[in-house]
């Protein structure tokens, strides 16, 4: 039974969301109204209808991200959320060094990544945990499902290497997984059945993840103290990118983020999201509930849930348990893609994921709000071909209209019956759907004058207003770009075009012109085409339809140039797209970025002359390391006994290079083939060993 104080704020948390979904609504209401008195009074034509639809859906879409910024604006404004769970557990629990922390696991997830930048993050992030004296509550798990033979070995070396400086030992661990099957969710998985039962606790990273210590402690100490609670994520903010186009993105993330993330707690609450990375996890309801299964079917919206996360959530909320964004918990981090191509590539991926959750949408159990994030994620992708349909259907009806021939006599009328203008009305609706999304931004930058010392985190009045008014063209000109990529992708995707989970590219890398040829040489030619046909046939259309005429064909030179590491620095200087980050850097970036320019300690990871691989089977030590670290395994049947022997043959006959990356994994996965050929190549003299 819900004591009285459990049962006003559950009263509080539906007053709010009934205020803010009556807000959407109104909003809906009145602008849809709008648009209906636009149009002509003797009843709406097919097209019209279709308009009406299309504009009701897609506006309702941009109320949800308009009233969160603006409810963030003024929590923001006033202070802070007394409702959030930062803000709760400051007020209950002042001391919070009086907790005691349990032991948690810090994981971080691999798939083939830079593993230098991998390992030389989680360093920064132990130093940063050494800062606060708690580091003896913290584990880390290098949870590896890399399947690249060299990349795998070098991983190794570099654990090893950080829990030899690190005095690590016992607390510093890697594994490989035999077979990454179901991806990350099957890595978690494994942790979780195999280790979790020591841990109450576990932080999931992403491979570009980075935390500050005292987040990561607080994260515990928060959840520690809510036992009601089971997953709580932080609000990443993007770091640590030079190119043109990551810093632009860093500089919107940064200054319009958390007034969205505030807005997004108010009506969330206990009900939030999970985004997969720099969130901490309550682990026994994690393993009792969050089993994923198997989609009936086969991909893209059969089988493995891709976006696990969202689902997760649901399941945790389904269960009873609370599940809240800390909007206002600093100190996490993360990095975004370089470049249009690269921002394109991973929506692709995580369009697949997300259309799956149209089959959850109405799955048995789940609340309305876990529904509600479903619906949302959908949205995110469906909106780019609702947004293309609306401007064909509006621009086919101006066309309709341009063609009908007016009559101003009926029947006995002996005077005229003239037109009816509907200007004010459609420049009415057109004002409101502007305003709705680009208001947030002004709101963003006001915030700013609110506190002096974040205003000259980004650069002064001038450069943050600057910075603001050429972010806004930048997302005009990318908007159209990006609406043909995700329609695109949506549509292969319902042909049932399955994308699998390719690896990311993630350091800063320019655009080449015949990269940026093939990827948006379509999107040129669809906007000269659109731009001579409206012109010829509805010239009042086009001059409305600029805005996404220019960003389609320009998007070559702009995806190149918005590429470029040497603008992104110019940018900089220029006092342009600056975050606080970069103003003042965080002890924590900073120790990453000495890491990464700090040689390994050791001489076996200075010196490569073999690859990896190669190393396995000649160096004592990597071979011995390598060894040590293989999961115990039944010897192999006959018939896969016989395919081992056929790779050290052809390994000796035709060198490592004939062999493919999954061959050589096998041979070093088999600990008997591994063992046979470093006694093997080991024994010759450093001449043959050359031949390798």
């Amino acid at each position: 039974m819900a004591t009285p104080v459990r049962h006003l704020v559950l009263i509080e948390h539906n007053l709010r969301r009934m205020i803010f979904f009556s807000l959407i609504a109104i909003t809906t209401i009145i602008a849809v109204g709008l648009l209906v008195s636009a149009f002509h009074t003797d009843g709406l034509s097919h097209m019209e209808l279709v308009l009406l639809l299309l504009y009701t859906i897609l506006f309702s879409w941009i109320c949800i991200s308009f009233w969160s910024a603006f409810v963030g604006f003024f929590i923001i404004l006033f202070g802070s959320d007394r409702l959030s769970i930062s803000r709760q557990f400051a007020e209950t629990l002042p001391n919070n060094e009086a907790i005691l922390l349990p032991c948690t696991a810090i994981l971080m997830p691999i798939y083939n990544e830079n593993s230098g930048r991998v390992f030389a993050g989680l360093r920064a992030i132990h130093r940063s945990l050494v800062d606060t004296g708690k580091i003896d509550s913290f584990d880390f798990f290098i949870l590896s499902d890399t399947r690249d033979p060299d990349v795998w070995v070098e991983e190794e070396l570099l654990w090893r290497d950080m829990v030899q400086s690190l005095d690590g030992k016992g607390r510093v661990f890697y594994r490989n997984r035999p077979e990454n099957s179901s991806r990350k969710t099957g890595n978690l998985r494994d942790f979780c059945t195999n280790w979790g039962g020591h841990y109450r606790y576990m932080i999931v990273l992403d491979a570009d993840s980075l935390m500050k210590g005292a987040t990561l402690v607080k994260m515990v100490q928060i959840l520690e103290s809510n036992p009601g609670v089971a997953l709580i994520q932080t609000p990443p903010v993007p770091v640590n990118r030079e190119s043109l186009f990551a810093r632009i993105l860093q500089f919107a993330g940064g200054i319009y983020g958390r007034m969205f993330t505030a807005g997004l707690n108010y009506w969330q609450l206990g009900a939030s999201n999970y985004w997969g990375h720099n969130a901490i996890i309550r682990i026994q309801p994690f393993l009792d509930h969050c089993g994923l299964p198997q989609l009936p079917g086969n991909e893209p919206f059969g089988g493995e849930i891709l976006s696990h996360d969202f689902v997760e959530a649901a399941l945790l909320r389904r269960a009873g348990w609370e599940v809240w964004l800390a909007y206002d918990l600093d100190g996490s981090y993360e990095e975004i893609p370089p470049t249009l191509i690269d921002y394109a590539k991973r929506d692709r991926r995580w369009c697949q994921g997300n259309l799956q959750h149209l089959r959850l949408l109405m799955s048995r159990g789940f609340n309305i709000l876990s529904r509600l994030h479903f619906f949302m994620g959908v949205m995110s992708y469906i909106a780019s071909p609702l947004w293309l349909l609306f401007l064909v259907a509006t621009g086919a009806e101006a066309y309709l209209q341009k063609e009908q021939e007016l009559v101003y006599f009926f029947g006995e009328n002996w005077m005229p019956v003239w037109p009816v203008s509907f200007a004010v009305e459609m420049t009415t609706v057109l004002l409101v759907t502007l305003a709705m999304l680009f208001l947030p931004k002004l709101l963003a930058l006001l915030l700013l004058l609110k506190d002096r010392k974040l205003l000259q985190s980004y650069g002064g009045l001038v450069s943050a207003a600057s910075s603001v008014v050429l972010e806004t063209v930048f997302s005009v000109l990318t908007a159209p770009v990006l609406m043909l990529f995700q329609t695109k992708f949506v549509l292969a995707i319902l042909m049932h075009r399955a994308v699998g989970w390719p690896q990311q590219q993630r350091g800063d890398h320019m655009t080449s012109f015949k990269e940026a040829v093939l990827a948006h040489g379509g999107h040129t030619i669809i906007g000269l085409l659109t731009g001579i046909l409206s012109y010829l046939y509805i010239p009042a259309f086009f001059w409305w339809f600029t805005p996404v005429l220019a960003g389609l064909i320009l998007s070559i030179p702009v995806s190149i140039l918005s590429s470029s590491i040497n603008l992104g620095r110019v940018s900089r200087r220029l006092g342009l797209f600056l975050i606080p980050e970069e103003t003042k850097k965080p002890a924590v970036l900073h120790y990453l970025e000495v890491n990464l320019k700090e040689a390994p300690v050791l001489s076996i990871l200075r010196e490569k002359p073999y690859s990896r691989f190669v190393q396995t089977l000649i160096d004592p030590y990597v071979n011995a390391l390598h060894l040590s670290l293989l999961p115990e395994r039944e010897p192999p049947g006959r018939r896969h006994q016989h395919y081992l022997d056929g790779l050290i043959n052809q390994l000796e006959d035709d060198g490592p290079n004939s062999l493919s990356a999954s061959q050589k994994r096998d041979l070093i996965a088999d600990p008997a083939s591994l063992r046979r050929l470093h006694i093997l190549y080991w024994s010759r003299p450093p001449a043959d060993i050359g031949t390798l």
